[in-house]
């Protein structure tokens, strides 16, 4: 544990002094945060005076402008004189980082400005609009929204930044060996005589609530089930606040120490005189064996581990990550025996059946004092074969390692000489030596066809009239009659201008095209002949040069696929992602399902089917702010890991509530008994109301005047206001007076009835629920009509009325009439509108219409994706006109940043309309002008 501490010190902090790491673990009493403050508090003292320098010298005034922080003395080179090689040089640092760059990320810095940029810029309206993860769920009212379809895995509900939490709980949820484990725990015998200062009263009451949570996750009947019992526990533990998000490498951390605890109590209480084995150690703990010289003495240790830290800046994908962890120092010195130098090599002498790899995706600022998120791209394969690492292979992975050594540097030479081939020449400009030949073969074989240029300005002048002479530039000089002197062959007068300053003569006959003045046939044959014959060795040359590079990439690539390397399989069983900066964002998890072989997605309450292409996407990093921060891999040859339980009796497969112990089974049928009656709850009240509307209905109505024609398109309700439409809080007694009124007046005439009807109708509470519903179909009614016919008009090009309303938008691109119908209720029933008796009564007619729809009514998945969709087409439109305010004040590369956004949002709303989004050849013109 000590050593895991000291490993992720040193990734923090960015400190390598072991004395000082360990000082400060001593110090702070094993406590890794302590620890963090500690060393960055002592090490900020510097940056500070560095970072005031850096403001200093960033302020508009001050005449040189830096703004490269603490090391702009050093690395800045002063462009504002008149020093070329000063220009030159900075030209050549620039072009050598960015190629640097695009060798170690695939990425070019453009698309890495464009990203940041973009990051940096959509931060805060991300928040606010990505409703696919809020900081909290709320539930909704109706339980049918919260019921589990079939046999779909169970959600975990975000309870306030524990979204780190559904990602790990998940990924060790599904592994079924661990599952297993945690659900036939037993608390010891003894539990109840601990004293209470011991760790054992916080981890048998968690151990508590993570059986009862995974028994929910297998049998429960809601869709998604409430972690917040032994999220609180946790919490206690972290000593946060729940506004801070959690690092996943620390909880998993914590959580593994918390079960490994729980697992060792209760192995010793079994024990029967033999060293107790602790299940989670199994399954999650390896040994490795670290082998160095250490000032020319050499030494071996055997060290244990849990999570493996992998460090990802400077690697492009996983194998380079774990050959950088496993090297450390000169490792030459291993090798032989008298030499001064230290290093050290780690080998794998036992891998856990689930072995875990952090990726130290965070690093710490020593300068600014904060930690950043490193969003390089880093590659991992779904099978991954750790033989090399092995210590039973460590001599057959050197003598590869020296051959993979020795073929990159022979690997090295080749791609110079390839670059001097396809980048010839000595000055700033530089291109393939293949077009170089090829340039000078077009110009030798070019005839020189002869010109004066002042036929040239004879030429292009005018056919009438007369220039004037001031206006008219010309090359002949006044010196006397000469045969060399240019007639004229133009009707227009050539006057002679002077050149006081440039008194050399242009020859008066020159080619229109670059073209030899003096060669000879013989001349022209031979060098055509070499042209042609260098330019064909230069092409075979490249050619050859290309396949070499391409063959050794391959023998790199296969060096480790022979039989005795793949011996080792480990399958991808989970990967943790993190999508944000670092010191926010929001965590998910995509885990494998080993039986129906194909990859979920666990985000929240989400669960939902994923492929390998979109786990790329999000999870490898390089451009967007998502990436991998945590890969679970599992030994492919240890079934056991993922196999069902079988009945011993009868052999069949257990799932469900069978695979429970007794105690958990009763536990899960008691939370879905309470789920059942929220469920005929729900179904009671929906009777309820649909009674009191069958009674309304019933109450005879005078004679109205026809309603005006309705357009087509508008909703049912519209089309046939009824006073079936009362709000909520209509209250029984009004419904019984009216009933009571129909009852003594059933034998009297209609006449009687409305008399004794309108009697009952001076009650002010019936009166005003009457009013109510019929000033909210008035409202809705005129707010629907003014929103069809804007979305019938056709605008002008500089007014778009898809941005006034939602409904013009889903109504110009022919929405269900449901998602309108939803939408407008939605409107009028706004909280927002609660500010005066009137436009509160409307707002609860509105929410009570609401609670009436049913779910099987309006498809919700499909109102959030037209929602959706609005939020993205008034997101587009922003950074569009962003775009062009850059644009018009001549901020060309801010401008490219937002059009390219706004084009690439576009054309993902356009593919799903024609109305979706705005004129693509519009914003490809404007984007276009920006990059010329």
């Amino acid at each position: 544990h000590q050593q895991t501490f000291l490993n992720q010190l040193r990734e923090i902090t960015g400190i390598n002094d072991i004395q000082v790491l360990q000082q400060a673990l001593k110090d702070s009493n094993g406590n890794l945060e302590l620890a963090v403050a500690f060393l960055t508090a002592k090490n900020a003292k510097v940056p500070q005076l560095e970072e005031a320098t850096y403001y200093q010298t960033a302020l508009p005034g001050n005449d040189r402008y830096i703004s490269v922080g603490s090391q702009a003395d050093t690395n800045v080179i002063d462009l504002t004189g008149d020093d070329k090689d000063d220009l030159q040089r900075a030209i050549a640092l620039s072009l050598e980082e960015s190629n640097r760059a695009f060798r170690e990320t695939g990425i070019t810095d453009e698309e890495q400005a464009i990203s940041r940029v973009l990051e940096a810029s959509i931060a805060e309206n991300k928040a606010s609009l990505k409703r696919t993860h809020p900081e909290v769920w709320s539930d909704s009212p109706n339980p049918y929204d919260r019921k589990r379809q079939d046999n779909c895995p169970v959600g975990l509900k975000n309870v306030g930044n524990t979204c780190w939490f559904s990602a790990v709980i998940q990924s060790l949820f599904n592994l079924l060996e661990f599952r297993r484990l945690v659900l036939n725990f037993n608390p010891p015998a003894n539990a109840q005589d601990l004293p209470r200062n011991q760790k054992e009263h916080r981890n048998l009451p968690f151990m508590r609530e993570l059986r009862y949570l995974f028994a929910l996750l297998v049998g429960s009947k809601r869709k998604y089930v409430d972690p917040s019992r032994a999220v609180e526990i946790l919490k206690d533990a972290f000593k946060s606040n729940d506004s801070q998000q959690q690092d996943v490498s620390e909880f998993t951390h914590k959580l593994l120490d918390w079960l490994e605890d729980a697992f060792q109590i209760k192995a010793e209480e079994e024990r029967d005189g033999e060293k107790p084995k602790n299940p989670m150690v199994e399954l999650f703990y390896g040994r490795f064996l670290a082998v160095g010289v250490l000032e020319g003495k050499k030494f071996e240790n055997t060290e244990m581990f849990g999570q493996y830290p992998l460090q990802v800046n400077g690697f492009k994908d996983l194998h380079e990550c774990l050959e950088a962890a496993m090297i450390e120092g000169e490792i030459e010195s291993l090798h032989s025996e008298n030499s001064a130098k230290s290093g050290q090599e780690h080998w794998f002498t036992e891998l856990p059946p689930v072995l875990t790899f952090e990726l130290s995706r965070f690093e710490f600022n020593q300068a600014l004092g904060r930690p950043e998120k490193i969003h390089n791209k880093l590659e991992f394969p779904p099978i991954l074969y750790l033989d090399r690492y092995m210590h039973k292979n460590r001599e057959i992975t050197r003598i590869k390692r020296d051959e993979i050594k020795r073929l990159k540097e022979y690997l090295t030479v080749l791609q110079q000489r390839l670059e001097r081939y396809l980048s010839y020449g000595s000055g700033p400009k530089r291109f393939p030596l293949v077009d170089v030949l090829q340039y000078a073969l077009e110009f030798a074989s070019s005839k020189p066809v002869c010109t004066s240029p002042v036929d040239d300005l004879g030429a292009s002048a005018p056919a009438s009239g007369t220039l004037p002479a001031q206006t008219l530039p010309s090359t002949v000089e006044q010196q006397g009659p000469s045969s060399s002197d240019v007639p004229s062959t133009s009707p227009v007068q050539r006057s002679v201008i002077h050149k006081p300053f440039t008194q050399s003569r242009i020859p008066p006959d020159l080619p229109m095209h670059p073209a030899p003045r003096h060669i000879t046939e013989e001349e022209l044959s031979v060098l055509e002949g070499c042209l042609h014959r260098w330019r064909t060795e230069v092409e075979n040359d490249t050619r050859d040069l290309q396949e070499s590079i391409s063959r050794i990439h391959r023998t790199i690539e296969l060096m480790y696929s022979d039989k005795t390397m793949v011996q080792v399989p480990y399958r991808l069983h989970a990967v943790l992602v993190h999508e944000g900066q670092a010191n926010a964002g929001h965590y998910w998890a995509y885990i494998y399902d080993h039986h129906q072989n194909r990859w979920m997605k666990y985000n929240d309450i989400s669960v939902t089917k994923s492929t390998w292409e979109e786990l790329e996407r999000d999870s490898f990093g390089g451009y967007r702010n998502a990436s991998a921060y945590c890969l679970m891999y599992i030994n492919d040859k240890e079934q056991y890991l993922i196999q069902e339980e079988f009945n011993k009796e009868t052999g069949q497969i257990l799932v469900g509530m069978d695979t429970l112990p007794s105690d958990l089974r009763d536990y899960v049928k008691e939370d879905n008994k309470r789920f059942e009656k929220e469920l005929e709850e729900w179904d009671a009240e929906l009777a309820q109301k649909a009674q009191q509307e069958k009674l309304l209905s019933q109450i005879p109505r005078a004679p109205a005047p026809s309603p005006a024609p309705v357009q087509a398109g508008e909703p049912e309700y519209l089309e046939q206001p009824s006073r079936t439409d009362i709000s909520k809080h209509l209250k029984e007694d009004s419904v019984q007076a009216i009933n009571k009124a129909l009852a003594e007046q059933e034998d009297r005439g209609p006449e009687a009835i409305m008399d004794t009807l309108l009697h009952y109708l001076k009650s002010d509470r019936v009166v005003s629920d009457v009013l109510n519903v019929c000033a909210f179909l008035s409202a809705i009614k005129l707010e629907y009509t003014r929103l069809l016919k804007l979305a019938q008009e056709d605008p002008p090009p500089e007014c778009d009325y898809r941005l006034r309303h939602a409904i013009v938008y889903f109504i110009q691109n022919q929405a269900p009439k449901k998602i309108i119908e939803r939408t407008l209720l939605e409107q009028f029933g706004d909280h927002n509108l609660s500010f005066d008796e009137r436009c509160r009564n409307i707002m609860k007619v509105a929410q009570a219409k609401l609670e009436m729809i049913k779910p099987d009514e309006v498809n919700m998945e499909e109102y959030e994706r037209w929602h959706q969709d609005y939020r993205n087409f008034r997101e587009t439109t922003m950074f569009l006109m962003v775009g062009l305010e850059f644009f018009q004040k001549k901020s060309y590369m801010e401008a490219l940043l937002y059009l390219i956004y706004a084009y690439q949002n576009n054309k993902e709303l356009l593919s799903k309309g024609p109305y979706r989004g705005h004129d693509e050849e519009l914003i490809s013109h404007y984007r276009r002008e920006c990059l010329l």
